[in-house]
């Protein structure tokens, strides 16, 4: 069997992969997982929905992969849009596209973080932020071939890795540490701050290797190979990935921890982002399970504003605005406030979705 692929075709499993990570992104903006926590506490449950909140430093959580599954997705939209380009545009052309793209990234990204109710702040973390960098990384490889692209990506690994383990600056000379490694002491010099959570800002540099394999992976999706044998590559790398990762993790090599983004959790967070993508191109596109798929492309087709919307609209003020007015009219009819709590969430969740289809009826589809 053969899924044929244009370059200006559309992947609908790609679509379905990042429709449901930001359907994953949006619930738990809308605080449900928070409001689960009181329904499963001292229960077998409660260990499924601690999946659902990043690992606190050294370990795997499922939550820890969506951030990556992100970045890997945007790197597999990019092999087919800058394929798309090369039909009409030249180098630069592209080439100016992607810093506008990257430009408006960054700018978003840092805006996400910027009003505070002390004043302004200016912070490096998010994801937008940290996509800007690594979009800019794989674009300028893209046309280098497959090997010398690994080789960049080793690179992305290796850099970090010896800046933990050899720097040696006072107070911060401890690699694997929370607020004693090298990431800190460099937001420090970019921020004046740490951030209290344990993220550091060069994340950027490991993780491009997400949006690099994505690139990959859409080249090699695009290309004229039977979609057997796409699979078995796509199979084979997340294989490869996964035991690079959890072996030089469990080898006391190099710990797995997501919020310093170390080589180890960035080469089995990779590894899980490529099986996520072979489990749904062999589910959609080669068993041909396309219908229904229009709730999760609402969420694919207006990513960025979606999320722009519950972290900046949504988090400081929709959600809150929504919850106090369901929490009113269910505490009216006397239910329970953890069950009020929930459905409140659902609530906030089921207004997104109407507004994205609202947008997409509109054929409204915010680019950056």
């Amino acid at each position: 069997m053969n899924v044929n692929l244009t370059i200006s075709g559309r992947l609908a499993s790609l679509d379905f992969l990042r429709g449901l990570t930001m359907v994953f992104l949006t619930l738990e903006s809308t605080l449900l997982f928070e409001h689960l926590v009181p329904v499963f506490e001292g229960t077998w449950g409660a260990h499924i929905l601690n999946q659902f909140f990043h690992h606190p430093w050294h370990g795997l959580h499922f939550w820890d992969l969506i951030q990556p599954t992100f970045m890997f997705v945007a790197g597999v939209a990019m092999a087919f849009s800058i394929g798309k380009q090369k039909l009409s545009l030249t180098w630069n052309q592209r080439f100016i596209r992607i810093l506008k793209r990257c430009g408006w990234l960054f700018f978003w990204g840092v805006l996400d973080y910027a009003v505070r109710k002390n004043g302004l702040s200016f912070e490096l973390w998010d994801v937008l932020t940290q996509l800007s960098f690594t979009t800019l990384v794989a674009f300028l490889i893209i046309d280098w071939p497959v090997a010398s692209q690994l080789a960049v990506s080793g690179l992305c690994l290796l850099i970090p890795e010896l800046m933990y383990r050899f720097t040696h600056i006072p107070g911060f000379d401890q690699p694997f540490t929370d607020q004693h490694n090298f990431g800190n002491y460099i937001d420090l010099i970019l921020m004046n701050k740490i951030n209290p959570g344990g993220w550091v800002a060069i994340n950027c540099i490991s993780t491009s290797c997400h949006t690099i394999w994505g690139v990959l992976a859409g080249k090699l999706l695009m290309s004229n190979r039977t979609s057997n044998e796409k699979m078995k590559w796509l199979l084979i790398s997340s294989l490869v990935l996964l035991i690079l990762g959890f072996g030089l993790d469990r080898s006391h090599i190099t710990p797995i921890i997501k919020r310093i983004a170390t080589s180890s959790f960035v080469l089995a967070s990779g590894g899980y982002c490529v099986l996520f993508l072979a489990i749904c191109y062999w589910w959609v596109d080669m068993k041909n399970h396309k219908t229904r798929l229009l709730f999760f492309n609402l969420f694919a087709l207006n990513s960025i504003f979606i999320y722009l919307f519950f972290e900046i609209v949504g988090d400081r003020w929709f959600t809150g605005y929504i919850l106090s007015i369901t929490n009113g009219l269910f505490g009216m009819i006397y239910l329970p406030i953890i069950p009020a709590a929930i459905l409140g969430s659902l609530v906030v969740f089921a207004l997104e979705a109407g507004l994205l289809y609202f947008l997409y009826r509109k054929k409204i589809f915010f680019k950056v």
